[in-house]
């Protein structure tokens, strides 16, 4: 396992949040002048490589892995593509996450939904459903989340209050005597209930 590796699995994992060059360094144990010159190779390797679609972008001292520029055209056409306007599960949990608690970064997302959710965030954001809403002030600057105007229309939302109520429908789940259980019928036959 090299240290361009490392980076690169690094890199990926964080997602559109990018990491600092200092907890790059700080993660591998090694200088933030090393960690930097890696980075940039590996930046490098990624442009001359006409067969990758990544690279990576610079802002400041964060790193962020991105598809290459060229690939906009083509990334755009596919999120518009009636075949990708199915959203999945974890983009629907991690929607109704965000509207119902946002604004919310992609850290909280994940404690809530229990598993990593960039690439459900990723995919809500360029569907436009949700936005950044500005960042939070501390270590990492992390973004916050929230529902667009797309989402509202899309949705035939005319503000926030219009979404389902979280309480009542708990509320009306625990008032159902009938229990979610697939095989209850079966045992309610067999006890001659």
């Amino acid at each position: 396992m090299n240290q361009l590796s490392q980076i690169e699995a690094i890199l990926f994992v964080v997602g559109e949040e990018g990491i600092g060059l200092e907890e790059l360094a700080f993660t591998l144990k090694k200088s933030t002048p090393e960690i930097y010159q890696t980075v940039s190779e590996l930046k490098e390797n990624y442009e001359s490589n006409e067969a990758s679609a990544l690279t990576i972008l610079e802002v400041g001292n964060h790193f962020v892995l991105t598809t290459k520029k060229v690939f906009a055209p083509l990334l755009k056409d596919f999120a518009r593509s009636p075949l990708a306007n199915r959203l999945s599960q974890a983009a629907l949990e991690t929607l109704s996450i965000i509207a119902y608690k946002q604004p919310v970064t992609r850290s909280e997302i994940d404690e809530l939904r229990g598993v990593q959710s960039s690439g459900a965030v990723q995919t809500l954001v360029a569907r436009q459903l949700i936005e950044e809403k500005g960042r939070v002030d501390g270590p990492g600057r992390a973004i916050l989340y929230g529902t667009s105007t797309y989402f509202m229309d899309y949705f035939g939302l005319k503000d926030m209050e219009d979404l389902p109520d979280v309480q009542k429908m708990e509320e009306d789940l625990a008032d159902d005597e009938e229990p979610l259980d697939l095989f209850y019928d079966r045992f309610k036959e067999e006890d001659g209930q």
